[in-house]
């Protein structure tokens, strides 16, 4: 009998401001390790000029650490996958620039990967407890930087039929958070403390979007108006009331996403939904998604909290899926800070 030769990927993300290198045996993770960079919380932000300088610092190390782990030495690599975009531009220069040297110091090939896709196909990651997805389905990726719902045909036809039309769902989260004087990033507290308020307790207004896309800034001004408004009446409103707050402005922000994929869905008549990126550990849109698997029969992947955050692992299974066309990049696949699907 035939015994197949195991295929080795190294992943590199660095979109952003996690430095992330993961290796997959075929289509199962060996190792994901992932440097994250403190330093932006000081000013409440990402500073891309920080973030390049850390990448430079931190590759090495990860990706050491990444080869290390899964028990396996470079020259048993068989490829190289690495973010191309979108992103940072001076974050995915590092990742890029490192792979590409790499790959040609080992002379093995190597492939530029689209980051969005990546965590849409991260899904399909050999996971104990779930089962990849089934073509056609709606995925939808929700992070910092994206809301999109995106038709996705084949693992490599992919097209976006509705996005945000000014600030990501994440950002929202974020930039409402700081105006209630949450930690960067405020995404997560703001979650823990929904979860102890009452969602009913303060209503924000929805915007109203042609077609599948939508809107995040009407809800952010609403929320700041808001605060200012009761504020000036009362100087300790948010003290007194930051779980509701939270709680009601969570709310709004998932139903926003939540309108417009139900319409998705009555649209294509697909209830197929995987769904991708950092605001996918959200505890609402995790519940909401698991009562409609319930109620209205969807079709529900969520992936593991670890690949829901900027990580290599879900790059490395980007890549292993496009060699099996044996079709692999060349160096004019440059960084794309504006790369789309």
């Amino acid at each position: 009998m035939k015994v197949s030769t195991p295929f080795y990927t190294l992943g590199i993300e660095s979109s952003c401001d996690d430095t992330a290198a993961a290796i997959l045996c075929d289509g199962k993770v060996l190792s994901n390790c992932i440097a994250n960079q403190e330093i932006h919380k000081r000013y409440g932000g990402v500073v891309p000029e920080l973030a390049s300088r850390a990448h430079q610092s931190n590759i090495i190390p990860v990706v050491t650490a990444a080869i290390e782990q899964a028990g396996i030495e470079k020259k048993q690599l068989n490829l190289i996958a690495f973010t191309q975009g979108p992103g940072l531009l001076g974050s995915l220069l590092v990742g890029s620039s490192f792979a590409k040297s790499l790959a040609m110091g080992l002379n093995i090939p190597f492939l530029a990967v689209n980051h969005m896709q990546g965590h849409l196909l991260a899904s399909f990651i050999d996971h104990p407890q779930q089962q990849p997805p089934r073509f056609p389905f709606l995925g939808v990726t929700v992070s910092g930087g994206h809301t999109q719902i995106v038709l996705c045909k084949a693992a490599f036809d992919m097209e976006v039929i509705g996005e945000t039309q000014d600030d990501a769902i994440g950002e929202a989260f974020d930039k409402c958070g700081k105006i209630i004087g949450l930690p960067y990033p405020a995404g997560p507290s703001l979650d823990r403390l929904a979860q102890q308020g009452n969602s009913k307790a303060f209503t924000f207004p929805i915007p109203k979007m042609k077609g599948l896309n939508l809107s995040y800034s009407g809800i952010k001004t609403a929320f700041l108006n808001f605060i200012h408004k009761h504020q000036n009446k009362d100087p300790e409103f948010v003290e007194k009331n930051r779980e509701d707050l939270c709680a009601s402005l969570q709310w709004a922000l998932v139903e926003n996403i939540f309108r417009k994929l139900e319409q998705a869905v009555k649209e294509t008549d697909i209830n197929r939904i995987v769904i991708g990126g950092g605001v996918s550990a959200n505890s609402e849109i995790r519940a909401r998604l698991l009562d409609k698997a319930k109620t209205d029969q969807w079709t529900v992947h969520l992936p593991p909290f670890e690949y829901t955050t900027d990580n290599a692992a879900m790059i490395g299974m980007v890549g292993y899926l496009q060699a099996q066309s044996k079709k692999y990049s060349d160096f004019t696949a440059i960084a794309n800070p504006r790369l789309g699907f």
